[in-house]
């Protein structure tokens, strides 16, 4: 693992840190492949549930490493996208936790997580077309599906910032809090962890696919996936846990 991402396991949950606050977590390619070594370790792993992403230094990532980018390195993982997530992300939840400037590639990463959590002094942004670039790592094509298109077409073309209220508002982040966002996430991942593993990780594969059917296949597409969970011994777990008023004892199976 590089020392430029930072992981740590507290109770289940895999948290990832991008280490770089020199740089307000630049992008590149050592970072990259750090994520997504992460990511492959949290859906390998039956011992954990639940990771979170976050960024040291009071800053979440200011998107690619400019300095890197002359250098003709690429902060992207093939098949994975940038930062090792946003083309590809893990089986299992991923929650982003943010403090001070998700910008560029690194708002990307934030919107390629499945939920956020925002500290009330944070600030997003796809500035790129203020430097001739643009948001290539899933912005334009992601935003519109996320928030009213003429939205994220204003933010795609002014490369303009908005806060961590305008961001709740508009869906794009699910909690901001005053204190840190890290611990806000932990409280999040906690909920998550207390329910059954495999019924998490096909609600969320359902979740995310669901957007890409068809209204006549969508019952049909649903009805593949479902029948692991219902078939599950974790079904019958949480059944007669609730019977017998007790915690089920998940086995993810």
């Amino acid at each position: 693992m590089s020392e430029e991402v930072l992981t740590q396991v507290e109770d289940g949950i895999l948290i990832v840190t991008i280490n770089r606050p020199e740089a307000k977590n630049a992008m590149n390619k050592a970072a990259a492949e750090g994520i997504a070594a992460a990511m492959d370790r949290l859906d390998a792993d039956d011992d954990l549930r639940v990771a979170i992403l976050t960024g040291a230094g009071g800053t979440f990532c200011s998107g690619m490493d400019l300095k890197g980018f002359l250098r003709g390195e690429s902060p992207s993982i093939e098949g994975r996208g940038f930062g090792g997530i946003t083309q590809q992300g893990p089986s299992k939840p991923l929650i982003a936790a943010v403090e001070g400037y998700a910008l560029a590639g690194g708002m990307e990463l934030m919107i390629s997580c499945d939920l956020v959590v925002a500290n009330k002094d944070a600030k997003f942004g796809i500035p790129e077309a203020k430097r001739g670039l643009a948001a290539a790592a899933g912005g334009l094509m992601k935003l519109p599906d996320l928030i009213p298109p003429k939205i994220a077409m204003e933010l795609a073309l002014t490369g303009d910032f908005i806060d961590a209220t305008r961001a709740y508002e508009l869906g794009l982040v699910n909690r901001v809090v005053e204190g840190s966002a890290l611990d806000a996430a932990k409280e999040l991942a906690a909920k998550i962890n207390e329910n059954g593993p495999l019924a998490v990780r096909v609600s969320k594969q359902i979740v995310d696919q669901s957007r890409g059917w068809s209204l006549e296949e969508r019952w049909d597409e649903q009805a593949k996936l479902l029948p692991k969970v219902f078939m599950s011994e974790d079904a019958r777990e949480g059944a007669a846990a609730f019977a017998e008023k007790r915690k089920p004892n998940w086995k993810g199976k």
